[in-house]
């Protein structure tokens, strides 16, 4: 079957992530791009013009997929049911098996290699994903609210307050994505993260 337009550029996207993770920018070449997604270099500049352009679209895709993700994982927090703190550990975990996936990593990690050359792109970055997540994150929280299953607060700093018993001791433990953590360990930190939150917040 022959690939669309979009489909094409989809896969000269997810090729450009891997090869500016692997490489970081200055040393990635839009050949190596072009061989990984298996197009023609000429294919990918009329894509994309330039290199730059398509490392800003490829970091935009990634940063896009990711955030998918993680709204995905707070979605049944929508409607939690009589078992709150039980949703509350499912997409704990679910969060943090994303936020410490291969693709989370490169993800922060490029953007804070390339800082000096694309100042702006961390902010983007951040925006995409962990405001995005916090955001949404917060309005789950005022739902819950409003029915009864945590106490009346406010849903901006609640979401920040999980988001980071979460990421804190994920990023302590892991030394900053340099350590792998098993998924028991990872169920530890959500279980925690939720025993103390629902402390704090529950009705």
């Amino acid at each position: 079957m022959t690939k669309t337009r979009a489909d094409k550029r989809q896969a000269i996207l997810d090729a450009a992530f891997t090869v500016f993770a692997r490489h970081g920018y200055a040393r990635a070449s839009v050949q190596e791009i072009a061989d990984e997604a298996k197009a023609a270099k000429p294919t990918v500049y009329n894509h994309f013009g330039d290199k730059e352009a398509l490392f800003r679209g490829a970091m935009a895709a990634t940063a896009d997929s990711v955030a998918a993700d993680t709204l995905d994982a707070i979605e049944p927090l929508r409607d939690a049911g009589a078992d709150v703190r039980a949703t509350l550990r499912t997409a704990a975990s679910r969060l943090l098996r994303i936020c410490s996936g291969e693709r989370s990593h490169a993800l922060r990690s490029l953007a804070y290699a390339e800082l000096a050359a694309f100042p702006e792109l961390a902010v983007t970055m951040q925006e995409r994903t962990s405001v995005h997540l916090t955001e949404a994150l917060a309005d789950r929280f005022a739902r819950l609210a409003l029915s009864g299953a945590l106490r009346s607060c406010d849903p901006a700093r609640a979401a920040e307050q999980f988001l980071a018993l979460l990421i804190g001791p994920l990023e302590s433990r892991s030394r900053l994505g340099a350590r792998a953590l098993p998924a028991a360990e990872l169920d530890g930190i959500a279980e925690s993260a939720v025993d103390t939150f629902v402390r704090a917040y529950g009705p």
